[in-house]
Formats: C-alpha cells, sequence, structure tokens
C-alpha cells in the first residue's frame, strides 16, 4: 500500500498533530498523516473553545507563523471574548467559543486543501528504526510505512485508562480505544515514562435547563479575531454563555461519593492539571469556599449540547447526576454523558531537544500531551515547531527555534526541555519574562518575517504585515512631530482630569498619558484628518496607542532581552564533558550531563544550577 519513503509521516491527528502535517506539507515536504479516528481529526475532547490567558498568545502565534489554528477558530467561533481588557495589554488574552462539531469539519476541509498530504486511518503500534535513526513506522495490521522523519502526537491515547467512579477501562478518550505498542518500544529504547491524569465534565441537554436563573455571559459588543490574514471575519452575531454556581448542599452530595471517586480511593495515582482541578478536587483543596462558578457553553449553534465548565469530575455518575441537579438552573438536567478522568502515558520532555526532536533517536520528534502539556493551544504549538523542524532536518536546512523573548512558544518549549514537568504543563502569562513584548497583538510582526525565511508564511501574509508595521510607525511618528497648543489640548486633558499644559508641545507626550485614551486623542482635528487621510483600521490604531504608552517598558524588555541573548549566544558543544571542570558542584554535572543544553543561557534556567556553575561555565568558554 505504501511504496514510496515519505519525508514526514505524522502519528495522531489532534491538535498537534493536524499542525504539524500542515506545516510539514506547507514547507514542500510529502507527508503522512496516520489517525485512528478520520472522522475525529483536531477533536475538541473537552471544552469547545481557544484562547484564553497566554493561550490566546499562543493562538495568535501559531498563525503568524502560518499555522491553521486562528483561521479554523475564527471560522467556527460562536463567540470571542478579549479577556484582561481593564489590565495592560501584556495581558490582553482573545478567546473564542467554538462551534465543536464545524471544528474539526474545517480543520479536516483545511488539511484536504493541503498539497503534499497524504492520509491513513491505522493505529500505528511500533517503530521502525536502525542505528539510532528513524525509519518508520509500523502499524497494527502489520503494514510498515518507511519515512525520514516521524512526529509523534498520541495526546492521551498512549494505554489510556477512563475512570468514572469505580468503572475503568481502556480508551484514548470517550468512545476510542486506546493506543498499545509505542510505549513500551520506547521503553525498551531507554526512554523514560510516566503517566498523567486529566478530566472532563459532564455534557447536559441544553433543553433541559433553566437559563432564567443564570447569569448571562455575553461575546464583546465589537468582537475581534484570531487570524491576521484576510481569510477570516470577525462574528455578526454571537451566542451567549451561562454562569451558575454550585453550593454547599452540592459539595455535601459530592462528598458522599468520595469512598468511591477513585482521584481518592487510591486507583488514580497519576498527577492531574493543578490549573484545571476536579469539582472533588476543589471542594478538597478549598474547603473554606461555599461555592465555585459553573459556566455552561454551548458546543455549537445548533446543537443543544452543553459543556458543564468547571465542573471537571471522575465521580461515579449517580453522584454526578445527585449533584448537578441541586446546581441552580439544573434542576430538571439531563444528560448526554458523564464526566470522567483518564490517564495515560507521557514522556517527560528533558530526553528532547529545542526542536522536539529526541535525543535518543534521530529523526524522531514528539509534540502535544506526550510531552507532558495540558490544552489545545499548547498541543498546537508543539506539533507546528514540531512539523516545521521534522521537514527542516529532512531538507537538510537549519532548524527553526524561537527564543523565550520571541514567543510565548518559545517560553513553552524553552520550559518543557529545560525543566521538565512532573505535571500537566499549561501556559500563563506569568511564565514569561518579557510579556511586554510577546504581546497579542504584535504576534505578526514578532513572528511572519521568520516564517516567511524559511518559506512557511505567505508572501501575500508578509506584505500585509509589513503595510500594518509602517503605518504603525508612522502613525506613532506623527504623534512625535505634531504639536498642539494649550488652547487645543487643555479641554481635553481638562476633561479627563488631567494637568492642563502651559505651553505647546508635542503630541506623543499627551497621548502617553495614563488618562489620555485612543478616543479622547482623536478628538483632535489633525489626528481625525491623519487618520481618515491614511486610511487607519482598528488594528493599527490599537498598535500605536500601545507603543505610545508603553514605549518605556518595552524599551526596557528590550535591554534586558539582549542581555539574556547574549548568553544565547555562547554555544556548550553536543558532547561536552562537563565532568572535567572541577569547580562545578555535582548536581550541575549530573543536570548538565543529562539534559546537554545548548546555550549557557538554556544552562542557567535549570533546575539546581547556581550562578556560581554559570560563572565556571562563563571562564572556561573564555568569557
Amino acid at each position: 500500500m505504501f511504496d514510496t519513503e515519505y519525508d514526514v509521516v505524522v502519528v495522531g491527528g489532534g491538535h498537534a498533530g493536524s499542525e504539524a502535517a500542515a506545516s510539514a506539507a506547507n514547507l514542500g515536504c510529502k507527508t503522512l498523516l496516520i489517525t485512528m479516528n478520520l472522522q475525529n481529526i483536531a477533536q475538541m475532547s473537552c471544552n469547545p473553545a481557544m484562547g484564553g490567558i497566554a493561550k490566546g498568545q499562543i493562538v495568535r502565534e501559531i498563525d503568524a507563523l502560518g499555522g491553521y489554528s486562528g483561521i479554523v477558530s475564527d471560522r467556527t467561533a460562536i463567540q470571542f471574548k478579549m479577556l484582561n481588557k481593564s489590565k495592560g495589554p501584556a495581558m490582553w488574552s482573545p478567546r473564542v467559543q467554538s462551534d465543536r462539531m464545524r471544528f474539526a469539519e474545517e480543520w479536516r476541509l483545511l488539511l484536504e486543501q493541503t498539497e503534499n498530504l497524504d492520509f491513513y486511518q491505522e493505529m500505528v503500534s511500533g517503530l521502525l528504526i536502525e542505528n539510532g535513526e528513524i525509519k518508520g513506522v509500523k502499524t497494527s495490521l502489520g503494514i510498515e510505512v518507511k519515512a525520514k522523519t516521524v512526529v509523534l502526537t498520541n495526546g492521551t491515547f498512549l494505554n489510556g485508562l477512563i475512570h468514572i467512579g469505580e468503572k475503568q477501562f481502556g480508551g484514548g478518550r470517550a468512545g476510542e480505544r486506546a493506543a498499545t505498542g509505542i510505549t513500551e518500544e520506547l521503553i525498551g529504547l531507554g526512554f523514560d515514562a510516566g503517566r498523567m491524569k486529566t478530566g472532563t465534565p459532564p455534557r447536559v441537554d441544553g433543553r433541559s435547563l433553566d437559563y432564567s436563573k443564570m447569569v448571562e455571559q455575553p461575546g464583546d459588543d465589537l468582537p475581534e479575531k484570531f487570524s491576521y490574514s484576510d481569510k477570516t471575519k470577525p462574528l455578526s452575531e454571537q451566542r451567549s454563555c451561562f454562569m451558575t454556581y454550585t453550593s454547599p448542599l452540592v459539595h455535601d452530595l459530592l462528598k458522599e461519593g468520595f469512598d468511591r471517586s477513585p482521584m481518592f480511593n487510591g486507583r488514580i495515582k497519576s498527577i492531574g492539571p493543578r490549573y484545571c482541578p476536579s469539582i472533588e478536587d476543589k471542594i478538597n483543596r478549598f474547603s473554606e469556599k461555599n461555592r465555585h462558578q459553573i459556566f455552561v457553553e454551548p458546543e455549537g449553534w445548533n446543537t443543544v449540547e452543553m459543556y458543564v465548565n468547571g465542573f471537571s469530575t471522575s465521580l461515579p455518575e449517580d453522584v454526578q447526576f445527585k449533584a448537578l441537579r441541586s446546581v441552580v438552573g439544573f434542576e430538571n438536567v439531563r444528560f448526554f454523558r458523564p464526566g470522567y478522568a483518564i490517564e495515560y502515558d507521557y514522556f517527560p520532555p528533558t530526553q528532547l531537544s529545542h526542536t522536539l526532536e529526541t535525543k535518543l533517536v534521530s529523526g524522531l520528534f514528539f509534540a502535544g500531551q506526550i510531552n507532558g502539556t495540558t490544552g489545545y493551544e499548547e498541543a498546537a504549538s508543539q506539533g507546528l515547531m514540531a512539523g516545521i523542524n521534522a521537514a527542516l532536518k529532512v531538507q537538510e536546512k537549519d532548524a527553526f527555534i524561537l527564543k523565550r523573548s520571541e514567543a510565548y512558544i518559545g517560553v513553552l518549549i524553552d520550559d518543557l526541555i529545560t525543566k521538565g514537568t512532573e505535571e500537566p504543563y499549561r501556559m500563563f502569562t506569568s511564565r514569561a519574562e518579557y510579556r511586554t513584548l510577546l504581546r497579542q497583538d504584535n504576534a505578526d510582526f514578532r513572528l511572519t518575517p521568520k516564517s516567511f525565511e524559511i518559506g512557511l508564511a505567505s508572501e501575500e501574509r508578509m506584505r500585509r504585515m509589513e503595510q500594518k508595521e509602517k503605518k504603525s510607525s508612522d502613525f506613532v511618528q506623527f504623534f512625535k512631530d505634531t504639536s498642539v497648543t494649550p488652547e487645543e489640548a487643555n479641554p481635553v486633558l481638562e476633561s479627563k482630569n488631567s494637568a492642563p499644559v502651559k505651553q505647546s508641545g508635542k503630541m506623543f507626550k499627551l497621548f502617553a498619558r495614563p488618562q489620555i485614551t485612543l478616543e479622547d486623542i482623536q478628538k483632535f482635528k489633525k489626528v481625525q484628518e491623519y487618520i481618515k487621510d491614511q486610511n487607519l483600521d482598528k488594528e493599527v490604531l490599537e498598535q500605536a496607542e500601545i507603543q505610545v504608552k508603553y514605549s518605556g517598558y518595552i524599551e526596557k524588555e528590550k535591554n534586558n532581552a539582549d542581555k539574556l541573548n547574549r548568553l544565547e549566544d555562547i554555544k556548550i558543544p553536543e558532547n561536552f564533558d562537563y565532568s572535567k571542570l572541577k569547580s562545578l558542584s555535582y548536581e550541575a554535572k549530573e543536570k548538565m550531563s543529562k539534559i546537554k543544553p545548548a546555550t549557557v543561557s538554556q544552562a542557567s534556567r535549570i533546575s539546581g544550577v547556581s550562578p556560581s556553575d554559570i560563572s565556571v561555565l562563563l571562564v572556561y568558554m573564555g568569557r
């Protein structure tokens, strides 16, 4: 059936696998996507949403690099919200509520329209490896597919085990079987493996809920979109979500089932996501709270199925049902399916390089939950980067690596391979040292030129970005060059309780004042005329406002990033022998020998490596 050798074989069709297949194929590599069920490509296994705090920045970065997640999210959105608008722009995070069925359909159609990409539905049960190099994969039917590189994106399927109360059964997610064979083979090759857990809430019939008792959560009045391209448009209509709360009665009913909970009776031994705990975990850990928020999220435009966000659980189904019926608005609820927990195999990501290629097997890449992460966005970004680097390896080109100062994706991958993770890793804005630089609004400025250089972002994308960047910088320069008199300025300043000026000055200084908004500055006739003359859109106006108001912070972070990048430029030889540096601490020798940092900067971020260890390393490197 497969008589040709593929450049890239991607195993798994979730968010990571879909982005990996798309990027490799779009870079001109003959690519095969093998997944257990072609009907479930890029399925939203948990909540029907993309983006959110820090995750929205990642989706924008994927889009800026030429990935598909932003386009699919826009085309299948039913609600848009920009979170954290009350805070500074470094914290603004876009999020969409998605139509779950259309999301998977749109992904499949986009992939089918991608040149160089083939598909096959089967379970991959083994790898073909010779002399430490990947040669292909083997399926459960015994079919061998030859490949120059392989990207594993197995999600929660590797020896997946589903728990509902005291019942447990094998599965990668509800209604789908687990994948077997790969873990055991990788362990046999010398890889370390572990187990992690995640969970999902019940899905319910929206017709059985009383929304009049809940708080409506509409989308933004002026919705934006994820993709920087012109292939999508903002929503013209939206669907609302709703919010309600648990109560002491609900908590008491849930506690009745704790003795049958796999989380408390020892059946589940692995660690779940700290920042997305189950309802039983929340009740146990935050016993002082007498209620928790529940968000009721539609699964699509037309379906009546609802996602009960905040009620993730693996308690017995009868306990789930009884407790949920005591939540306000859920008195007559009908279940589509109960919530469950799932345990699965993962491989500590310190076994990877920055390209997401494994250190033990050349040409083998890992992306997504196999690396210990949680979340669609984290998985998709890794898939994109693994697909890019698999393609570049085949083409014998330089690797594509993003620094911590360049992207949230760079922070994510560096955290994983340098620090590892013992619990499902989720991205937060607080993980990024340079979040003022890594905003959601400027992802195209940061990353489209890099993607264009390797051949992934289109020329059209590049031109759009350049035009937007020029218009933004020209508008900022306009404020620096344009003066206003006290007679022009003071009425606006006084209306905002801002100190009046006594002499003419540049508009930049006025705009930089925290009280003066974009709306205020547009009251000046000179500004109105410039905007009209240059035909400036909302994106350009917002970009200019951020550059004016945060210029000091941005400059400071750029200087700090430059200092860090000087250490990034000091490379460490690949097989460096740390044992010969007598002044290094024992822990530093052990950790650096295992992780094999590529640069002094990466070495400095390894847990257990002290500043004095870095000094020793710098002295040896002649610095």
